[in-house]
């Protein structure tokens, strides 16, 4: 599809009639910037204005996408050929539009993970629920932005992010666990005793020993269940 000659086709036709851009603009409900547009071959006219701007110009849909006046011996391939690329079109712009979603989610993802980690202590819910949220977008405006056509290639793609994009904030929870003395942001249940908490998180556990003093601790021990008496001689 010639979007080019499709515009000029169509400020031919307009000025024939005699019309200006912002009367047609007027008669289709848009904008003169758009009329403008369409002309320039910047973009095409809505697909539900073509027959109110034929109908205006004079025209047959099928002479709107060719851009230009077809002879009756030429219209059924012409049609069939426009048939073809108005397809052809629609799905490249519907592409487009998933791929700037795709753009969005992803951006927003990312944003809402790191607003997470640095608006929130980590051993708040809000931390993680805002990491794990971002993931969620993210994951979706990564598969947004998949073109492979094959549906297994896609799949794998997807898992290959969402696990890579987990892992990465797994890793970094411990790192900050480990070397930087801080609660984990993933703990699914945490008990407190005296001065000391404990955090149970899917893959170990966490001691938060003398809470926050000048010995304040945190040893990772294995995932497993443990009573009060041996989290507390854990810190002793």
């Amino acid at each position: 599809m010639n979007q080019e000659k499709i515009g000029k086709f169509i400020a031919e036709c307009r000025k024939s009639k005699q019309i200006t851009q912002s009367e047609l603009a007027e008669q289709l409900g848009v904008t003169d910037r758009s009329v403008s547009n369409w002309e320039n071959g910047k973009n095409m006219p809505d697909l539900s204005l073509f027959k109110p701007l034929c109908e205006i110009l004079a025209i047959t849909i099928n002479e709107l996408l060719s851009g230009e006046k077809i002879n009756k011996n030429d219209y059924q391939e012409k049609l069939e050929e426009n048939i073809i690329n108005t397809i052809n079109y629609s799905n490249k712009k519907l592409e487009q539009k998933n791929q700037l979603i795709g753009f969005i989610l992803l951006f927003f993802g990312i944003v809402i993970s790191l607003l997470g980690l640095m608006a929130f202590h980590p051993d708040t819910h809000a931390c993680s629920f805002c990491i794990v949220i971002g993931i969620m977008l993210s994951t979706i405006g990564f598969y947004k932005l998949i073109k492979s056509k094959s549906y297994f290639k896609n799949l794998f793609l997807l898992v290959l992010f969402f696990v890579g994009y987990t892992t990465m904030f797994l890793v970094f929870d411990y790192v900050g666990v480990k070397y930087s003395k801080r609660p984990p942001i993933f703990s699914t249940t945490i008990t407190t005793i005296d001065d000391t908490i404990y955090y149970d998180t899917f893959f170990y556990d966490v001691v938060r020993c003398n809470k926050n003093e000048k010995q304040e601790t945190f040893k990772i021990i294995k995932n497993q269940k443990h009573d009060d008496e041996t989290i507390l001689n854990i810190c002793e």
